[in-house]
């Protein structure tokens, strides 16, 4: 990758006011990342969320120093980046609306399995969840999963020690820069982690692990994975948060249940009951959830090539887009195809009716 799109890259992601989606759009609509500081303001102000404050940020200098520092200490530390368009970005966090743009990773990362889990739960772990958690990741072993968590004291650090006991993969994604360490105690797990994985974070290499910051980490543990298991939690915290993000996402949620009078499974026990997540017994559960006990049969899709109603020239584009990558989320559509929300909603009705598509529970529609 070009210096000047990694520069551009940085001066995207450290604007004020814009976040993942909005990048996203705005390089969608640009068609490249560079383009976006090369198009007129004027042009830029007619996508929609960019109006003239947004602009001033856009173009303010003090990003460009900013992003240059980034640049070369990236360059002199030889950090190795994904950016959401590369082919190398990871598949099922591409799928989520609010990925990072870019983030960075360190280790031995590889992401072509895609039996991906993420255990998170509290920093306060029971030796009930302990011993859960070891034994899960234990069981599931044979299947060779990646484990992806926090790096957080608790069920976060239990799941990473046992997937390096267990020869598996685990990824620790951070709510700070590479250069820090949180908590510093864990600095000890930080070159076993390297060679049996790495860390992930899309924060830069300064950047300090403030309380906003965790929340963002949350949504990556969850984009990155295939199902989100919530081991111990008390009745708020932030693997519940964690649990809403992959119900979000349309992935599988998992939970351990507790005795009704145990501090650290009441937050598990009312994501069950509230049918936020399967209730977890075993890893056969998972197993079972999660299909890895079948051999995946991959028999040729018979796609309709014409439709016996008419469309509109939007219409045509929704149900293309569709038919090429399958059932997605309403937000995911509007986003791609670029149609306003408040537009889609109402097109997609219409659609249903003519009986081209249909809708499925989470805002997800396929044809």
């Amino acid at each position: 990758m070009k210096n000047e799109k990694k520069l551009a890259i940085l001066r995207l992601q450290a604007t004020k006011n814009i976040g993942d989606f909005l990048a996203k759009k705005l390089i969608n609509a640009t068609g490249s990342v560079e383009q976006v500081f090369r198009e007129k303001a004027s042009a830029l102000q007619k996508i929609n969320g960019i109006g003239t404050h947004t602009l001033k940020h856009l173009f303010d200098t003090k990003n460009i120093n900013r992003a240059e520092e980034e640049l070369n200490y990236i360059d002199k530390n030889n950090i190795e980046f994904s950016y959401f368009l590369d082919a190398d970005y990871p598949y099922n966090l591409k799928h989520c609306i609010d990925a990072p743009i870019l983030f960075f990773n360190d280790g031995n990362i590889n992401l072509n399995n895609q039996k991906i889990i993420s255990i998170v739960g509290t920093r306060k772990i029971t030796s009930y969840g302990r011993d859960f958690c070891n034994q899960l990741i234990e069981d599931l072993s044979k299947y060779n999963p990646i484990i992806v968590s926090g790096f957080a004291y608790g069920v976060d650090i239990c799941a990473h020690k046992t997937a390096i006991k267990n020869n598996l993969q685990t990824i620790a994604v951070l709510a700070h820069g590479l250069e820090q360490m949180y908590p510093k105690t864990h600095k000890k797990y930080c070159t076993e982690i390297t060679k049996n994985g790495g860390f992930i974070t899309e924060f830069w290499h300064e950047e300090q692990p403030l309380r906003e910051n965790f929340l963002k980490r949350n949504r990556i543990v969850a984009g990155l994975s295939k199902a989100t298991i919530i081991i111990e939690s008390a009745e708020k915290g932030g693997s519940l948060v964690t649990a809403d993000i992959a119900n979000s996402y349309n992935r599988d949620v998992f939970a351990v249940p507790g005795r009704t009078n145990d501090t650290y499974s009441k937050g598990c026990n009312t994501i069950i009951k509230n049918n936020q997540a399967h209730l977890l017994t075993s890893s056969d559960d998972i197993v079972k959830m999660l299909n890895w006990d079948l051999q995946a049969s991959k028999k040729p899709t018979v796609i309709q090539k014409e439709l016996f109603v008419t469309l509109t020239n939007t219409e045509q584009k929704v149900y293309d887009y569709l038919v090429k990558n399958g059932k997605q989320l309403l937000d995911i559509i509007a986003f791609k195809c670029d149609i306003p929300v408040y537009k889609l909603s109402s097109l997609l009705l219409k659609m249903e009716l003519k009986g081209v598509i249909k809708p499925l529970p989470g805002k997800l529609f396929e044809v």
